[in-house]
């Protein structure tokens, strides 16, 4: 899943080698944690669908414009079930009803979250050009809402930024719940700035929303985008019906100023920093009801090798944390899982940057969490940061993760489209959600670096057991109609 920055090729290589801290920029059957996020149906066909960010399209000729590609799923109806190139909406600022023009380095598209913000029943996306000029105020960022209806996604509403001068790329992260209990999905906003915007509430047609307020969590704020909140997740860990919010950025209280996440509990008044919690360090974030407790756990992706740079619980080749979930929040123990986990395919080699992107859904149907972390920059058969991902399934007993039955898929796994070649970034984000309306989750795998980054997204399906072999599909920048020109990175961000 996604949500991070995406910054070009060049720069996200060289932040790899020096092992820096940059942003780089499911339908899960039994989890109550996860019910209160929404859920992707942009055209209300009772199927999900799955928005694809290119932020780094020319659109118009002008580079880094961005554009999204919405992949419809479907039925099997006698046709191709789940997603393809054949269903799909395009957009871009420059699409009939979308506000704003596409202009070099807007990078529109490049976080994005999915809600029903106007109650219409139509899933509706959220999109942040943070690169965007507004006025005169360079970089300062912007977010629209498109709205969903019977024929998808069409149109849009600029959501105003209330505090232009606190901060710049606004819209550089997002994320969509309720986070007071009132029914109504809200938005909080990430820019430069420390301070979060949340619009609840809902949000009209006219962008007139239910109010505003903001909350601070302890990251470092400034001027660039290497500030702020890179990350913003959103699930129930304490059980009280709420959405609680996961913030990700620099801390503030040490002099090494190293990366962290922050748990901000949602309350009868929306978010608050009144009982936040210090977590784990990492930057994609899921959460979801592991050991079916009835609380929400929060896994996170830390993928960082052990370096002078990287937080000091960081390992080589990377793992992934999970942090349970109690009545008073992430208080409930936690696990760690890596390639050197028993079960678990491969071994953790240096520069894997396992964890780097992940997500939870329920991919064999037992109303159990399965698990996807992606190895973006996994090194197979000399074959330089082709990338891999593996599955790692829920306990039959309901009490968590476990390596047993785990999966591997690379481009040279049977069944995969294409075969690794170097710098194909295979994993550069993942996405569990049921696309085919069976009931059981497929797994959709973004390689943003696929044909010189161009891009490309691989749905691979669910049998009903595990991700299936075959009838995977295969979406590229030249079957959707998204300019092949730069580096438009398709499949870098999956909002659903």
């Amino acid at each position: 899943m996604h949500k991070r920055f995406r910054i070009t090729l060049a720069t996200a290589a060289a932040a790899a080698v020096t092992g820096g801290l940059l942003a780089l920029t499911g339908s899960p059957a039994a989890s109550a944690a996860e019910e209160l996020r929404p859920m992707a149906d942009f055209n209300g066909d009772g199927v999900r669908d799955l928005a694809t960010s290119a932020s780094g399209a020319y659109v118009g000729g002008k580079a880094d414009a961005g554009q999204i590609v919405v992949l419809y799923g479907a039925k099997n109806d006698g046709s191709q079930a789940g997603v393809s190139a054949a269903r799909r909406t395009v957009l871009s600022q420059n699409s009939t009803g979308v506000p704003g023009t596409a202009e070099a380095g807007d990078f529109w598209g490049s976080d994005t979250t999915a809600a029903d913000f106007n109650g219409d029943g139509f899933t509706d996306l959220a999109a942040g050009a943070p690169g965007e000029d507004v006025g005169t105020d360079k970089e300062g960022g912007t977010v629209q809402i498109l709205w969903g209806s019977a024929n998808g996604l069409a149109g849009g509403t600029t959501v105003t930024d209330p505090r232009p001068s606190g901060h710049d790329w606004f819209g550089r992260s997002m994320d969509a719940a309720d986070y007071d209990g009132d029914g109504k999905d809200d938005l909080v906003v990430g820019a430069s700035g420390a301070t979060l915007d949340v619009f609840k509430g809902g949000i009209a047609t006219s962008g007139t929303t239910g109010g505003h307020y903001t909350v601070r969590p302890p990251i470092y704020s400034g001027g660039t985008e290497q500030r702020g909140a890179f990350n913003l997740h959103s699930g129930d860990v304490n059980g009280d019906g709420r959405a609680d919010l996961v913030v990700d950025g620099f801390e503030t209280d040490s002099q090494a100023g190293y990366n962290a996440n922050y748990y901000l509990p949602g309350s009868g008044s929306g978010l608050t920093t009144t009982g936040q919690v210090k977590l784990k360090p990492g930057v994609i974030t899921d959460i979801g009801d592991l050991n079916s407790d009835g609380y929400g756990d929060i896994v996170t992706g830390q993928e960082w090798d052990h370096v002078a740079t990287a937080p000091p619980s960081s390992t080589d080749g990377g793992h992934v944390n999970v942090t349970y979930g109690s009545a008073a929040g992430p208080n409930g123990g936690s696990d760690t899982y890596s390639q050197d986990t028993t079960g678990v395919p491969g071994s953790s080699e240096k520069g894997d940057a396992f964890g780097s992107e992940l997500h939870l859904g329920d991919i064999n149907g037992d109303g159990h969490l399965d698990l996807v972390v992606a190895a973006s920059e996994e090194n197979l058969a000399g074959v330089t940061d082709t990338g891999a991902v593996t599955v790692l399934y829920g306990a039959a007993d309901g009490s968590g993760i476990t390596g047993t039955g785990a999966q591997f898929f690379s481009q040279d796994t049977p069944g995969v489209p294409n075969g690794n070649e170097a710098y194909d970034y295979f994993g550069s984000d993942v996405h569990i959600a049921d696309l085919n309306g069976d009931g059981k989750d497929d797994l959709t795998v973004g390689a943003y670096g696929e044909n010189n980054g161009n891009g490309a997204v691989y749905a691979l399906r669910s049998d009903g057991t595990k991700i299936s072999d075959t009838g995977a599909v295969s979406v590229y920048t030249s079957s959707v109609g998204v300019s092949a020109t730069g580096y438009p990175q398709f499949g870098g961000n999956f909002a659903g």
